[in-house]
């Protein structure tokens, strides 16, 4: 592995990938450029464009990053994607052509679940979902490992895809998808920031390698101070209210002067309730959303950080000292330098 905040020489390497083996079987020369788009908020987990001067058809392509330092020559696999849907241009000299690509979970957008397919109350959540994952694409499935079984038949509903069936049945075993730069499938436990341990920093010192320019955002419109819980069964009607009236909070009702109101008309409860119970869900959810969420946009020479990752930061020119944020989205120019334009959010509790 290189050193990433040392000099070295870049180059890129295109590759179309046998679906059947998923490896390499021939090089592609003829591509200028490309930008992958990794985004941890899109259902597919991101896209691709790649300019080239000739059309090579639908077909897996893998970019590779080539790094040359003291003498070592490595390569470092980007991203793998299905190319389709072509642009051709003529400038009057040559044909430019533009295409988009796709991640392997395309594959699973694309497809449909029989109308009304279920699985049984007390199926293996993970199990069931690699298997059928397997069944629906052609990339590699790193099988998800959970104990967790399903409380109810879990249906899939008239517009659903495999995608947005399987992402909805792994989310009760709190899994979701990701991929690797090999474009293999894999099942990724959601975990908040805290319990993150970064895998790089970033600074602003003599080896840094972040632009100079960085970006911070925050939005504290519609955090509630207020938040009513109504639960209404044949066993019994429940309510409760809960009030962040902490003068040191800086969205309570006493310092903003007002109250905003977030109402729930159906909790997720488990078990039979009790104003207890009732008036303690109310609580913790009043302080789950008292938290002021920032995002940081800034940009960065490649190093070996994916979306999903937590990382550091200490931009002390900026005011940003010691800052552990999670990598939500990056875009990933294939050209000189190799820059990274990354998007990360951390946030702090307001209340409770």
């Amino acid at each position: 592995m290189p050193d990433w905040t040392s000099a070295m020489q870049q180059t890129f390497e295109y590759y179309i990938v046998d679906p059947g083996t998923w490896k390499d079987v021939s090089k592609l020369d003829k591509i200028k450029s490309s930008t992958i788009n990794r985004d941890g908020e899109e259902s597919t987990l991101g896209s691709a464009s790649i300019d080239c001067t000739e059309s090579f058809g639908e077909c897996y392509v893998r970019i590779y990053l080539i790094t040359i330092q003291n003498g070592v020559r490595e390569r470092h696999p980007l991203a793998t994607v299905l190319v389709q849907s072509p642009r051709i241009g003529f400038d009057g000299r040559s044909q430019n052509i533009s295409i988009d690509a796709y991640t392997p979970l395309m594959e699973l957008k694309e497809k449909l679940p029989e109308i009304g397919y279920s699985i049984r109350k007390d199926e293996d959540i993970m199990d069931i979902a690699s298997r059928l994952t397997r069944e629906n694409v052609r990339a590699p499935v790193v099988p998800g490992s959970s104990e967790i079984k399903l409380h109810n038949d879990f249906v899939s509903n008239l517009n659903d895809t495999w995608l947005s069936f399987l992402s909805d049945l792994i989310a009760n075993a709190k899994f979701q998808f990701d991929l690797d730069e090999m474009g293999r499938i894999l099942f990724a436990p959601v975990q908040d920031i805290a319990s993150l341990q970064p895998v790089w920093t970033y600074t602003d010192d003599n080896s840094s390698i972040l632009y100079p320019e960085i970006d911070m955002e925050r939005d504290m419109y519609g955090l509630p101070n207020v938040v009513e819980i109504i639960y209404s069964t044949d066993s019994g009607y429940f309510y409760s209210r809960a009030v962040n009236d902490d003068e040191n909070s800086p969205i309570s009702t006493v310092n903003r002067g007002r109250e905003i109101i977030h109402r729930v008309s159906d909790p997720d409860m488990i078990g039979n309730p009790s104003q207890e119970l009732i008036d303690e869900y109310a609580k913790q959810l009043l302080r789950n959303l008292s938290c002021l969420e920032y995002k940081l946009t800034y940009t960065h020479g490649y190093c070996p950080v994916r979306v999903g990752d937590c990382v550091r930061l200490n931009y002390e020119r900026a005011g940003i000292v010691d800052i552990k944020a999670k990598v939500t989205n990056q875009s990933i120019k294939c050209e000189a330098g190799c820059p990274v334009s990354e998007t990360a959010v951390f946030s702090t509790k307001l209340w409770g």
